[in-house]
């Protein structure tokens, strides 16, 4: 017997969300397939088996939220093991001992209560009860997560209102937040005909609801979460922004020479990013307390130089999948490696374990061709790297005998936010410069 524990889901999360089963009881498995999916305040993600075996046992139903580290399901291993028989319920949740209270994820109903109105049952229907019974009574196949059942059970008596669009029926939570925002309307309405009286702030100083002809768009999970972190890491770390002009033009001239061959044989344009990766290793290097998280009392210097790469998911929020120990890596498999992990990010199929533990976070908005972005720092990490937009200026060059002359190079930004506690000013500037000069001096054609 082998216990299959909820993983490590990401930097500061603490617990998951057990949306869906892809293994019965009874059902074999193998290490590496797919076994459940969990969903967390930032990103929803299949697990794999971490084993090849027989599922005998499920701890954790559709809809529970349980914390890191815990068993939620039990595989039996070796080829004696006798598969049990496959229980009608898709999901068998073994009865918990008395140490160990699990929520289900349906409610019980009390004998004296009113009958269950299903979610999007019609206004005949839901009218022969003064009230829609908590969406927690409602069969979970209906409802997508937890988040969704909550937003539901605000709705009241607009819950019955609720049409599932998803897939077999299922609610999701643009479902709950459409009706949310039609009885947000008609609480004005009613309130006030005038627009001038809908658009004051109400009592207690609460925001009014959005008024009639406005598009509200409610925070997503990504956003919320985002929003938060934020917020705790400018709070946490006192952040000092430092800046460098780099020129691009000898990474220009790499990329020239082998963009075609590289786009046809590798099916991905060869960026800057990779470039500034591999010249990442190399400052970092030289500068360890930049590599390094924050403990109480001090830092940790890293071993390795496990890059977190933030990933724009189609302007919906951020993801910063790691690509682990870039030290051992070459330009080309930076590059594979990070437009994997991206690829991935937003498609959502990057495994929980490549959204923890970086060392150092890159954050890209050179392609939207920024000039300068100052980033906030990803805790509990010292220190992030904006790259922004490249593009052609007119420079001053010196030749071998001092000479100057005005060339048209490829220039950009390089931005720095770092936290004060881990180092000053001098430390950081001088690893833009080590940064800079790699950039600008290695011998770049040789990657290849």
């Amino acid at each position: 017997m082998a216990d299959v524990q909820m993983p490590e889901l990401g930097e500061n999360i603490t617990q998951g969300t057990v949306t869906q089963w892809f293994k019965s009881v009874g059902d074999t498995t193998t290490a590496g397939e797919p076994l459940f999916e969990v969903s967390t305040d930032k990103v929803d993600a299949e697990v794999p088996s971490p084993l090849s075996g027989t599922v005998t046992e499920i701890l954790a139903a559709v809809g529970e939220t349980v914390a890191i580290g815990t068993v939620v399901a039990v595989v039996q291993t070796g080829s004696g093991a006798a598969a049990p028989p496959v229980p009608s319920d898709p999901v068998t949740v073994r009865e918990a001992p008395a140490t160990r209270a699990v929520a289900p994820a349906v409610a019980p109903e009390p004998a004296t209560a009113d009958p269950v109105v299903p979610v999007g049952a019609p206004p005949s229907v839901a009218s022969a009860t003064p009230r829609p019974a908590p969406v927690t009574a409602v069969a979970t196949k209906l409802v997508t997560s937890p988040v969704v059942r909550k937003l539901i059970n605000e709705l009241g008596d607009d819950a019955g209102l609720v049409t599932g669009t998803g897939p077999d029926g299922r609610v999701t939570r643009k479902d709950a937040e459409k009706v949310a925002f039609s009885a947000a309307h008609r609480s004005v309405r009613a309130a006030s005909p005038s627009s001038a009286l809908a658009g004051a702030p109400s009592r207690g100083g609460a925001p009014p609801p959005a008024p009639a002809g406005a598009n509200f768009i409610a925070f997503g999970k990504i956003r919320k979460i985002t929003g938060d972190r934020m917020v705790t890491s400018k709070a946490t770390s006192p952040h000092v922004m430092t800046a460098v002009e780099v020129d691009y033009e000898r990474i220009e001239a790499v990329r020239r020479t082998h963009q075609e061959r590289w786009k046809a044989e590798e099916g991905f344009t060869l960026t800057y990013l990779p470039f500034i990766a591999r010249a990442l290793v190399q400052a970092l290097e030289e500068y360890p307390n930049l590599n390094a998280s924050v403990v109480e009392g001090g830092i940790v210097r890293h071993d390795h130089v496990d890059l977190a790469i933030a990933v724009d998911l189609n302007f919906e929020g951020l993801l910063a999948p790691v690509v682990r120990q870039i030290e051992d890596k070459r330009l080309g498999a930076i590059a594979r490696e990070i437009a994997d992990v991206a690829s991935r990010a937003r498609s959502s199929k990057l495994r929980p374990d490549e959204l923890s533990g970086g060392t150092f976070t890159v954050s890209n908005s050179g392609p939207f061709g920024t000039f300068m972005v100052a980033p906030i720092i990803n805790q509990p990490q010292v220190a992030i790297l904006s790259t922004d937009g490249v593009s052609r200026k007119p420079v001053v060059v010196t030749d071998a005998a001092g000479g100057e002359s005005i060339a048209i190079h490829s220039m950009g930004m390089l931005v720095l936010c770092w936290d004060h506690r881990a180092f000053d000013g001098a430390y950081a500037a001088v690893f833009l410069r080590r940064l800079k000069e790699v950039l600008e001096h290695h011998d770049w054609a040789s990657e290849f």
